[in-house]
């Protein structure tokens, strides 16, 4: 598969979501958690969702829970916290697996094609982000501590 069009998650209210869907926009997709030190990360994805979904940009949001047990709750949970702690608005999506033999295959394809620090390429955290061209195609990898601020100007330049 050559494009992150051509996958398919479920949403956080449980229906499939085919991410062509999204074609012709510029992605931001990013493993979440919501008790994790970059939880706070939210506010700033909602802040880029805002700033930019009229211009093309769509912040994707994938809870998983394989980085400290940090995002422990099912998706009623992780949909209220989200609502109530940072107004969140952009799609989320049900929790997911982002390594192993269990991640999802959207996440096996966005780490094959931006692979991390030196090659590897597992996630090394929550809120890693994967930002995707208008083509489908995945134009950068960034790690946790890359706050949604910084890649702003990477976003603007895409869009």
């Amino acid at each position: 598969m050559s494009t992150v069009y051509e996958f398919e998650a479920k949403t956080i209210d449980g229906q499939a979501q085919k991410l062509d869907s999204y074609a012709g926009k510029v992605l931001l997709v990013v493993n979440v958690a919501s008790k994790c030190g970059f939880t706070p990360q939210y506010k700033g994805l909602e802040a880029l969702w805002r700033k930019y979904k009229d211009q093309g940009l769509v912040v994707l949001g994938f809870p998983c829970d394989q980085f400290g047990h940090q995002e422990p709750g099912d998706e009623d949970e992780i949909k209220n916290f989200c609502s109530l702690s940072y107004d969140v608005s952009f799609p989320m999506f049900a929790k997911i697996e982002v390594n192993g033999a269990n991640a999802h295959p959207l996440y096996r394809h966005l780490k094959h094609e931006a692979p991390g620090l030196l090659g590897s390429e597992a996630i090394k955290w929550n809120f890693t982000k994967f930002l995707i061209g208008k083509d489908g195609k995945v134009v950068k990898r960034y790690g946790s501590m890359d706050t949604p601020e910084k890649i702003d100007g990477d976003i603007a330049r895409l869009l």
